[in-house]
């Protein structure tokens, strides 16, 4: 599965919320809420946080295996 802990940390570091995304920059709840549980969503949003966070894809998300679930760590 794809997971999206870096696409948190790095808004986390930049002070970005997810009322900042959704009033200005047009993101959809539902694809929050999809990241957030590290579901599918569509090259077209992942092009969008790349273009917003001005970062390449590999900076808000990787691979990992589905029998190994991702560490959230709140300090990271």
């Amino acid at each position: 599965m794809i997971c999206f802990e870096k696409l948190w940390r790095m808004l986390r570091e930049r002070g970005i919320s997810q009322y900042y995304l959704i009033k200005y920059k047009g993101v959809s709840p539902s694809q929050l809420t999809r990241l957030k549980h590290n579901q599918g969503v569509s090259t077209h949003t992942l092009n969008n946080f790349c273009t917003i966070l001005n970062c390449r894809l590999d900076e808000i998300a990787e691979f990992c295996k589905d029998d190994v679930p991702p560490v959230h760590n709140e300090n990271a």
